[in-house]
Parts: C-alpha cells; sequence; structure tokens
C-alpha cells in the first residue's frame, strides 16, 4: 500500500487462538492493501521436505512424525507435542529462532518497500514475550491485536476444521494463552464470535484507523 509519507509504516502484531478466526482477519487485512508475514507460513515453509530444520525435527522427535514421502506428519507431530509441555518446549527451542531470523528478513523488505500496513502473524506473540521475547514475537511493534471468540466456538470450529475429537481440541487450546487473557493484553480486540459480515467492518474500522497513523 502506498501513497503515505515516505519511510512512515505502522506494523502490528496479529494473533489469537486455535479456532479463533485469525487466517479470516490476516486475509482481510490483506484484501485491504496490508502485508501481512505470517509465521505459520514461514514455519511450513521451513519444515518442508529437504529442509534442514524437518531432519532436525525428525532427529528429536523420531522418524514417525515424517509421513512416507519423507513430508512432516503434523498430526502425529501434534499428538506427541501438545500432552507433554517438555517436548512442546523442545519444540518451540528448534522452531522459534529460526522462524524469527527469516520473519525479521521479511520484516525489513517490507519496511524498505515503504508499505503503509505490515501485519505480523504470530499465533504465539503474547506467549513469546512473556518468556523472554523469543523469535518473531520479539519484533517490535505499534500496536497489537487479538482475533477472539467464545471458548466454546473455538472448540466446535477446530472439531470441525481439524475432524478431531472434542477432547484433542480441549488439549490444544490448553497449550496456549486463553483468549480472555490475550484479549486483556491487546490494544485492539476484533471480536469474531458473530458473523463475517460483523468481523468485515471491525476490520475495516481497525485498518482506517491503523494507516491513519501512515499518512
Amino acid at each position: 500500500m502506498r501513497g503515505h509519507a515516505a519511510g512512515v509504516s505502522v506494523v502490528i502484531g496479529l494473533t489469537g487462538g486455535i479456532g479463533s478466526g485469525k487466517s479470516t482477519v490476516a486475509r482481510l487485512f490483506t484484501e485491504l492493501g496490508a502485508v501481512v508475514i505470517d509465521a505459520d507460513a514461514i514455519v511450513h515453509e521451513l519444515q518442508g521436505p529437504g529442509m534442514p530444520m524437518l531432519a532436525e525435527l525428525a532427529g528429536v522427535f523420531g522418524d514417525e512424525i515424517l509421513d512416507s514421502d519423507g513430508a512432516l506428519d503434523r498430526k502425529a507431530l501434534g499428538e506427541i507435542v501438545f500432552r507433554d509441555a517438555e517436548k512442546l518446549a523442545r519444540l518451540n527451542a528448534i522452531v522459534h529462532p529460526q522462524v524469527g531470523a527469516e520473519f525479521g528478513r521479511r520484516l525489513q523488505d517490507a519496511l524498505a518497500a515503504d508499505e503503509a500496513l505490515i501485519v505480523l502473524d504470530i499465533p504465539l506473540l503474547f506467549e513469546g514475550r512473556r518468556k523472554g521475547g523469543r523469535g518473531a514475537s520479539s519484533l517490535a511493534t505499534q500496536a497489537t491485536v487479538v482475533v477472539w471468540a467464545p471458548a466454546e466456538t473455538q472448540v466446535e470450529r477446530t472439531i470441525a476444521r481439524d475432524g478431531c475429537t472434542r477432547e484433542e481440541a480441549l488439549q490444544r487450546m490448553r497449550a496456549q494463552m486463553p483468549l480472555d487473557e490475550k484479549r486483556d493484553l491487546a490494544d485492539h480486540v476484533i471480536d469474531n464470535s458473530g458473523s463475517l459480515e460483523d468481523t468485515e467492518r471491525q476490520v475495516r474500522a481497525l485498518f482506517a484507523e491503523l494507516t491513519e497513523a501512515a499518512a
């Protein structure tokens, strides 16, 4: 997005929780002209077949996390780490620094391109900052935005999306900071408990408010 004061970019951190609808909000920001740097997309790239991170993960968690084609079986990895806090911490110690470095490179590219609004889409934004700002969560932002939905809505959406059981959905939620807590920490909240139209209205209003600072 161009046409603003040269060298002025607003950088925000976007986060949420499993089943909150953060991906929908990120897509809406993109459609409005923001540059979205997606931590999950970077993770998928770095964990692709033949990538050093994938070999490192297999060395730590075993070849059972690989499918028959040698690609990462995310469900198998999730079953290992989401019920074991120590193993989840080991996973994060491998993933976060490498993702953070790539995230930083992409942020510098967006700043150099003089984009008005840069959205850092980081699922564990507050969790990472609470633990000392590792990886992408350590990057500076002018504001934070949380996509919020009631806990029961999170459960229902996760079951529908992933085909998991209710207990599996709850297990994944317990591995994250509660959304209500994130809501209290955020500068802005998108309430995604209603219709898509209502969410779109909130995102448009926030986009306008944030880009005024870069005008």
